[in-house]
């Protein structure tokens, strides 16, 4: 016999299970009530370690970085920065873009770079150049940078600046300032802005980057693609980078996140000081892969003081274009290391030249200095006061030799390590007296003026086409000694060859410049 109470539940359990079920919607309606909470675990709270944070850097610095806008006389018609916006399509211009990229087809629907039923209009509108008189300002670039003093006075990137007419620096408040440009220096890309103002504003001093590590916590602080105060981290990459920008390459690699807009943005250690101007990025796609360079603190210092000053920097001057020194050339000079800055040209009625420094020679140190390279050598003569008196250690003909000499100044707008050959590179049909250098590789004949020698072939296979030496090019000196036939090449070959040298240094001329190679010479 069943019994059926067992199945049907009392009243009071009906009445239970109801009060519990109103309560959850209760719960889920309104909040868990007070006189309930203490049936529930706590939440969950992890008591971590304490971690360092940029927050205080940030806080202190902060006020100090602006966002410079620059503006000037262009003609919109052919910018690709139409209607105040600067358009980047990863290093191509939009002609480059397919016919049906959305982008191209707006700018021929709707105006804009090149073409469209607005674009060709505008210039009738007042926006450009008309009458022979100045278009309108613009806005053509917009960088970053930052005060080094309270009353106005900051520091930017030259390429930011270097094509403008007007600047306005923007406030991390959001305040405009007009600016002006007080000087700027292509050869280190700085620039120095003065803003006239009132108030005091905060500003942040250069560190000691002798002391920066690889591996040592930067932050940058700028304005990328337009956006304002943006704040990135990452260390020190790498220092003394060349990235063939000019002779005074010495840059800071850094992995914190930079991108177009932070040029002229400084990098702080974390005491609130720069160590680097942020200048340049490596990028394939011309976005943030996290390889940037910055201008080290030591070489803006100087170069801003100088700006501030004068508006312009005043450079030592040799007056000699110069190449490294590698592993064959110091053989074929019997130099015992890979070292120095070896001598192309001196230019006429230079410092150089006017001391008696020749073609061939190789600089191996300044003031007792050692010079490992070219670099070395133009931030060393660049850093010197003009009239400055040097002592130049001098490797000339397998031994030691020294001359002293009066420091130029750098003429302006020249190019550091220009000699300026005149001799023309040599285009028609010469004659049939040539005599195959077989060991080397080439073949030449006489020069028509008398000077060197031009070759007319090149073994593809050969260490000379290795090394780049071409038909057309001239051959002027082998081991600083004046050739003007293959003979002549022979005869100091096989001098070599009794010295026990196993390369020659062939000084090869083309395209109105001259370099120093080295060729292996056979033993045999």
């Amino acid at each position: 016999m069943f019994k059926t109470n067992a199945l049907r539940p009392s009243l009071k359990t009906v009445l239970k299970a109801s009060t519990v079920a109103g309560l959850a919607v209760v719960m889920l309606s309104t909040g868990i009530p007070a006189s309930v909470t203490h049936s529930f675990a706590a939440a969950v709270k992890i008591e971590a370690p304490q971690v360092p944070s940029f927050a205080n850097v940030v806080d202190a610095v902060s006020p100090a970085v602006v966002s410079v806008r620059v503006q000037s006389r262009a003609n919109p018609v052919s910018d690709d920065a139409s209607n105040g916006f600067s358009f980047d399509f990863g290093g191509r211009g939009l002609d480059e873009l397919p016919d049906d990229h959305p982008l191209k087809r707006f700018f021929k629907e709707f105006g804009g770079p090149n073409g469209g039923p607005h674009g060709d209009k505008r210039a009738e509108r007042g926006h450009g150049p008309r009458d022979g008189k100045p278009g309108r300002l613009r806005p053509t670039s917009q960088g970053s940078g930052f005060f080094i003093s309270e009353d106005g006075y900051l520091v930017t990137n030259n390429h930011v600046v270097s094509d403008g007419s007007a600047f306005t620096v923007i406030l991390n408040d959001g305040t405009e300032l007009d600016a002006k440009l007080i000087g700027k220096d292509s050869r280190t890309d700085l620039a120095v802005l003065k803003v006239d103002d009132k108030r005091k504003f905060t500003y942040v001093s250069f560190a000691d980057d002798s002391k920066v590590r690889v591996g040592d916590w930067v932050v940058a602080v700028g304005n990328p693609f337009g956006l304002g105060g943006t704040v990135t981290s990452g260390i020190v990459s790498a220092r003394g980078r060349d990235i063939g920008s000019g002779p005074y390459d010495d840059y800071l690699q850094v992995d914190a996140a930079v991108n177009r807009g932070n040029s002229g943005g400084p990098t702080f250690n974390l005491n609130g000081e720069v160590v680097g101007i942020n200048t340049a990025i490596f990028s394939p796609s011309g976005g943030n892969v996290g390889i940037a360079f910055a201008i080290p603190a030591s070489v803006a210092k100087d170069v801003v003081a100088d700006l501030m000053k004068d508006g312009e920097v005043s450079r030592g001057w040799l007056g000699v274009q110069i190449q490294p020194v590698d592993k064959d050339v110091a053989e074929s000079l019997g130099l015992a290391e890979a070292s120095g800055a070896l001598v192309i040209e001196p230019q006429p009625g230079s410092p150089g030249e006017k001391a008696g420094i020749k073609k061939g020679d190789v600089i191996t140190a300044v003031d007792g200095d050692t010079i490992k390279g070219p670099r070395e050598l133009a931030r060393k003569i660049g850093a010197m006061r003009p009239g400055t008196s040097v002592d130049v250690a001098l490797w000339r003909d397998g031994k030691a030799e020294s001359v002293k000499l009066e420091v130029g100044t750098l003429p302006a707008e020249t190019k550091d390590a220009s000699a300026g050959a005149d001799q023309q590179q040599q285009e028609e049909e010469q004659p049939s007296s040539e005599k195959a250098l077989a060991d080397l590789g080439v073949t030449v004949t006489p020069s028509d003026d008398g000077n060197g020698v031009m070759i007319s072939s090149v073994d593809a296979d050969s260490d000379a086409s290795d090394r780049g030496l071409k038909e057309g090019q001239k051959i002027v000196s082998v081991n600083n000694q004046q050739v003007k036939s293959a003979d002549d090449i022979l005869k100091v070959i096989e001098a070599a060859k009794k010295d026990g040298r196993t390369k020659a240094l062939f000084q090869i001329e083309a395209d109105n410049a001259s370099r120093f190679v080295a060729l292996p010479i056979n033993q045999g």
